[in-house]
């Protein structure tokens, strides 16, 4: 029985082409949502380090996510669906994926597949990342192949 979805959501267009998906299992196993963003700043990026002050980048890019996922909860408002706040984690995405599903013991993980080539074949992408670490089912959603024809 599934009775709580992770939806992990990136900032990119298919976003909320993977929440609805997650929406819908949800509304169809009458299970509760919980979306979830994580960010990632590489460590190339030069925090603001020679200043007295914290780096604002952080709370910018937290504050940015959970608009946007407000945003995109906005979509479900006239499903069925029981919907958690949104929440926001920085660091590397597939870990605190992972990490998240396993605090809130959800019995499904819906992420978007980007369908890369090249070196995030051989590193891996982030759903591969998870598809193999998760601990619970993953469910990959990826891009119809009759919308990319237009």
């Amino acid at each position: 029985m599934i009775s709580k979805v992770l939806v992990a959501l990136d900032g990119s267009p298919r976003a909320p082409g993977v929440f609805d998906s997650a929406v819908e299992i949800a509304v169809g196993f009458q299970a509760t949502l919980y979306p979830f963003r994580a960010i990632f700043v590489p460590p190339e990026f030069p925090p603001a380090a020679h200043s007295g002050q914290a780096d604002p980048l952080p709370d910018h890019l937290t504050k940015l996510a959970l608009d946007d996922l407000w945003q995109l909860a906005l979509r479900a408002q006239n499903t069925k669906v029981r919907l958690c706040p949104p929440t926001v984690r920085m660091g590397r995405p597939w870990r605190l994926i992972i990490q998240a599903s396993d605090e809130l013991d959800v019995d499904l993980i819906v992420l978007g597949s980007h369908g890369y080539h090249g070196l995030d074949r051989i590193l891996g992408t982030t759903a591969a990342r998870v598809a193999n670490a998760a601990h619970r089912n993953v469910l990959v959603v990826h891009e119809r192949a009759d919308s990319l024809v237009h």
